[in-house]
């Protein structure tokens, strides 16, 4: 008799432990799948908004763009196409946040080191100081590679209008002009479509995690489609 309650009581065991992991199962498959917001220019602090774009609700994406990087090199928007990428405003003779702001990209860096979906893009805020062998020495002291992260220099008028109407990063008053200077902290998360998915302040540990671990939603999201 003994022999017989213990063969159904590991029975009702196995029993038990099936039910839980099909409970579990279901559980799983009924939580709705985290997803990002597409932000708009409506949605952000009218401040950080030209008015050219300050009431757009729908299909805000970033500009094309044409500028010059470390190497020399032409970079578009079409060496970004069907890339996720993050962008940030960078001079490289800040001395505040900018080196906090690299430091903190070079930790991004590591971490897509091997993924091939994810780019790094930082503009050059003074271009005008920020000439391609002034970058290449920037980017060498600071261990960017080339194939994960452009620096990128140009036409000061482009970037900034880049930087207020496209990446919304910026408050708006200025010209692109030789007396208009933008400093900001934000790194933006740019999705394959070219739209805005995040910002985040560059300088906060904490912020830098939350922006990894959106990346990490956002690639989910392309696996799912």
């Amino acid at each position: 008799m003994r022999r017989f309650f213990r063969k159904f009581r590991f029975l009702g065991l196995v029993m038990l432990g099936l039910s839980a992991v099909i409970v579990l199962l279901f559980y799983n498959a009924l939580q709705p799948k985290k997803t990002l917001p597409v932000y708009q220019p409506a949605d952000f602090n009218p401040e950080l908004v030209d008015d050219a774009v300050r009431y757009v609700r729908k299909y805000h994406t970033i500009a094309d763009f044409s500028l010059v990087n470390q190497n020399g090199d032409t970079i578009t928007q079409e060496d970004y196409r069907d890339k996720i990428y993050i962008a940030d405003f960078f001079f490289t003779t800040c001395p505040s946040i900018c080196p906090i702001m690299t430091n903190n990209m070079v930790t991004i860096q590591e971490k897509i080191f091997n993924d091939d979906e994810v780019l790094l893009l930082s503009h050059s805020v003074t271009p005008e100081i920020d000439s391609v062998a002034q970058l290449k020495k920037y980017a060498l002291e600071n261990g960017v590679i080339d194939n994960k992260w452009n620096l990128v220099t140009g036409d000061k008028k482009q970037i900034y209008e880049l930087a207020r109407k496209s990446y919304l990063a910026v408050k708006t008053d200025g010209d692109g002009g030789p007396f208009d200077m933008i400093h900001t902290e934000n790194f933006i998360l740019v999705d394959k479509e070219k739209r805005i998915r995040g910002t985040y302040d560059g300088t906060d540990p904490e912020d830098i995690e939350n922006l990894l671990n959106d990346l990490k939603i956002l690639k989910a999201s392309y696996r799912n489609l």
